[in-house]
């Protein structure tokens, strides 16, 4: 319960700020800075050689990769027929793509299906959206930003963006089991634990209700893929094609329905790719996936 409070404190405070004169307007640029180039790679070195792998895991891991996959391949094709921009189409592959499944989803896993289920759920985030934010989030961020087409500009933005470069670092841990020591990993931890605030209060500093802004259409196709769209890909291929039915696939379900990933908005931010909208799909996706989450648990419940 306190993770959810904490989400509108931060928000409302992001909110406050935007009224405080003295506070630049591109502050939430730096913020976004800070989260993306050093809590992300503490989290990486924290969380990535710790993983242990397994054949059995490959429905959990697999979600975050076959929904960022639609979500590149349904927001690619529309873009195209529509006559996006570039920046338009990247930020919705981003921002839809990606699942809030830590943040956000440890808690409600945790309250409905306890101990067995964050096992679950640990698979769904670090594996799975944690690497492919890293890997395939910033090779879609570097493609979609200012225009870009160079293959070997593209490759050297991913190559030396620092999350990506402590993801290489912290699976070569993995495979040499190696880690920290604990004093080591305990500030890592605590450096990567300030991304959740940082990104927080930066999407409030830029959250706005313009009544006349040109991103509520596209607001509401991204979370309508997101909450709703993207579940509905599991349900149908795990449950109804592949005849899958337990604990484990109702928690990729939820899991897969939660509201957009923080971090990936940050991201989407940080390379320029509409950064109101990417706001906006946090800012309005965390209340409205409260509602869309409660569905989909009915439904699965219905379904056993």
């Amino acid at each position: 319960m306190s993770n959810f409070i904490l989400i509108f404190v931060y928000l409302l405070l992001g909110l406050a700020l935007q009224r405080v004169k003295w506070i630049p307007t591109t502050t939430y640029k730096v913020l976004n800075k800070i989260a993306v180039n050093f809590c992300l790679p503490a989290l990486a070195l924290f969380y990535i050689p710790k993983i242990h792998w397994s054949n059995e895991l490959l429905y959990p891991i697999g979600a975050a990769w076959i929904g960022f996959g639609a979500s590149f391949l349904f927001f690619y094709f529309l873009g195209k027929q529509l006559g996006w921009s570039k920046k338009l189409t990247g930020c919705l592959i981003l921002t839809a793509g990606l699942s809030n499944t830590s943040f956000l989803g440890f808690p409600i896993i945790s309250a409905i299906y306890g101990p067995e289920g964050m096992k679950t759920a640990i698979m769904i985030d670090q594996p799975g959206s944690f690497v492919v934010l890293s890997t395939l989030g910033v090779l879609v961020a570097a493609m979609y930003s200012k225009g870009e087409t160079n293959a070997g500009l593209i490759l050297k933005k991913v190559l030396f963006f620092p999350p990506f470069l402590t993801f290489v670092l912290a699976c070569v841990m993995n495979v040499l089991n190696f880690d920290f020591i604990a004093i080591v990993q305990e500030g890592m931890h605590s450096v990567g634990s300030l991304i959740t605030p940082l990104a927080l209060i930066s999407v409030g500093l830029q959250l706005s209700f313009d009544s006349r802004s040109a991103h509520w259409r596209f607001l509401g196709l991204g979370l309508f893929f997101k909450l709703i769209l993207m579940p509905a890909i599991f349900y149908v291929g795990y449950i109804l094609i592949l005849g899958q039915q337990s604990m484990m696939i109702d928690v990729v379900i939820m899991e897969t329905a939660m509201a957009p990933m923080i971090t990936g908005c940050i991201l989407a931010s940080t390379y320029g790719l509409k950064p109101k909208l990417s706001s906006m799909m946090i800012g309005f996706g965390i209340p409205l996936s409260f509602l869309t989450l409660a569905c989909w648990y009915l439904l699965l419940q219905i379904s056993h």
